[in-house]
């Protein structure tokens, strides 16, 4: 079979490379096509994943990336015709639209709920063959195409089956395994859903950072740049070990959605902090089903220094969510496992929530 996947961000490069590579072992043709995006093609290279790069313009207006989009549609369309492509899989907007100007079908990922992206709700689910979408999104979306599993986006590349922390990237920057450290990301929110979405402010950035050095190293990553009063704090190792690094901190606390779900699901206390906290169903699932991580919005910012304070005051907090997540991932499955099964045995009969 004739595969494409589409890559829109770096985070997909770690959602679908496992099950790139499974197909390929399989026999089948895969093509993996990319945005100019900087951090998803060094992503592609580290991880040996041969690409198609399909660049435009980049420009930040809406009016702009509508135009980009049209772009990006046509030359989709037109590998998508001369490779005779039979599937297209991806997180894009891109892979939905394309389809319906070709044989292509399409799979489309999706873990945000409805309320939180209308314009991919409106625009690009009446497009899909299949939408797929985690099990905790339940009743919230409205699409009658949508197949839930048993699993989450993160567990695609974080699943044991699929990842086991090296604690010698420990090395990298500089603590031991004994050491207390604390990893703290911080978004860009320009994403088609963030809208007015906003995480923490300077301020509230150098008071987590005040409280956190009292207890251990702090290190920064970012989609954008640091402030200048923080880049004392960057982390300085290629994005590829960040799981390591989140594995085996004492916590993490951000204003990152996915991060927070790499984090939670590693066993490490994850804290976030944004003003869609409590309104994302995947990271409420969990924060209230699991007790892996915690939300708060920005104004709440107090409340959560003072949980963050209680944590650091208990000596066994890695050991309690290592239980935790033992819970988790006896009630979740291996996404790269699904997702294989799913494409090959396209269109799928079961009900993976079953």
């Amino acid at each position: 079979m004739n595969i494409l996947f589409d890559i829109n961000h770096p985070a997909h490069v770690h959602l679908f490379k496992h099950t790139i590579r499974t197909l390929r072992q399989h026999g089948h043709n895969v093509i993996v096509t990319v945005k100019d995006i900087p951090a998803a093609k060094q992503l592609l290279k580290s991880e040996n994943i041969e690409y198609i790069s399909l660049t435009g313009k980049k420009r930040d207006s809406l009016i702009g990336k509508a135009f980009m989009q049209l772009h990006y549609n046509f030359l989709l369309w037109r590998l998508v015709v001369r490779k005779n492509i039979h599937l297209g899989v991806g997180s894009s907007v891109t892979i939905a639209q394309v389809c319906r100007f070709c044989k292509m079908k399409s799979i489309f990922l999706d873990d945000d709920d409805d309320k939180v992206e209308p314009l991919i709700v409106k625009h690009v689910h009446p497009f899909c063959n299949a939408i797929l979408s985690p099990v905790a999104l339940t009743g919230k979306r409205k699409a009658k195409n949508v197949i839930f599993y048993k699993g989450t986006h993160e567990l695609a590349y974080l699943h044991p089956a699929r990842f086991t922390p090296n604690i010698q990237t420990l090395e990298l920057i500089g603590v031991n395994p004994s050491d207390s450290y604390f990893v703290l990301r911080f978004n860009a929110f320009k994403a088609h859903h963030d809208g007015n979405v906003y995480g923490l402010s300077l301020e509230q950035k150098l008071k987590l950072v005040q409280l956190l050095t009292g207890y251990g190293k702090v290190f920064i990553t970012a989609e954008r740049e640091i402030e200048p009063a923080l880049e004392s704090f960057r982390l300085s190792v290629s994005p590829e070990k960040i799981h390591d690094l989140l594995a085996f901190a004492k916590l993490f606390v951000g204003d990152s959605q996915t991060m927070t779900s790499e984090a939670a699901i590693l066993g490490t206390p994850a804290f976030r902090c944004n003003s869609l906290a409590g309104e994302l169903s995947c990271i409420e699932d969990l924060e209230h089903n699991f007790g892996l991580a915690f939300g708060y919005k920005p104004e709440e910012f107090e409340n959560m220094l003072e949980d963050i304070k209680n944590l650091l005051s208990n000596p066994n907090s890695k050991k309690e969510w290592q239980i935790k997540r033992a819970k988790f991932l006896k009630e979740r499955i291996d996404t790269t496992g699904f997702l294989v099964d799913f494409i090959e045995n396209y269109p799928y009969k079961k009900n993976p929530t079953k």
